[in-house]
């Protein structure tokens, strides 16, 4: 089976950020949307982001915020790319110059493939179980039967752990898996423990 890359989102602390690259996780998503209970503080983020080893994605996360709020952190942080998880249009999405996943709110999108349609722009797309207007990093799985083929990446979110990882692996063969809540010890703060068993999970399925 091809590698599975791995996203870490919800990075708050440099020991997680430090430990995830150690471990070889291909992305680290850091919070910028104020209302999180994983946002991260653009200063706090451009120090972790300017220590990342080479090859190390940067992705920042916004959920309907403001314009000149996503500006200034784009300005501030320099990130890889950009990550939209709200009600953004293609348009807001591409406004900024950067390329742009955008997040799919399974629990209300019934089209996945007439939705996708509409961001023509984007570089991939995030499957996650929340509803409209809802947060992400809820520890909810959607259906998984739901996945669809996509013409473009996409990562699968929504409930992932150590546990269950390899099942979706095999039954979806997403191009990437996310994880937030499955790898914490409590909103933003991550167990060390659990980031290195999701890691040898995704890892195992590359053999089998």
């Amino acid at each position: 089976m091809n590698r599975v890359r791995i996203k870490f989102c919800g990075i708050t602390r440099s020991e997680d950020a430090l430990l995830a690259t150690h471990l070889g996780v291909d992305a680290l998503g850091f919070v910028f949307t104020r209302k999180s209970r994983r946002f991260v503080d653009p200063t706090a983020a451009t120090a972790m982001i300017r220590r990342l080893p080479p090859l190390v994605s940067a992705v920042a996360l916004f959920m309907d915020d403001e314009p000149a709020w996503i500006r200034q952190v784009i300005a501030m942080v320099r990130p890889t790319l950009l990550q939209f998880h709200g009600e953004e249009s293609a348009t807001d999405c591409a406004g900024y110059g950067l390329p742009f996943l955008k997040s799919v709110p399974m629990a209300t999108v019934k089209d996945v493939a007439s939705y996708a349609a509409g961001y023509a722009g984007a570089a991939g797309f995030l499957l996650d179980a929340h509803a409209r207007g809802e947060a992400g990093g809820q520890g909810v799985r959607f259906d998984w039967t739901r996945a669809p083929g996509l013409d473009r990446p996409w990562l699968l979110a929504g409930g992932l752990d150590a546990d269950n990882v390899g099942e979706a692996i095999h039954l979806l063969q997403p191009y990437a898996v996310d994880v937030s809540s499955g790898i914490e010890a409590s909103p933003g703060i991550k167990d060390a423990q659990r980031m290195r068993a999701f890691v040898s999970a995704v890892q195992a399925t590359i053999t089998q």
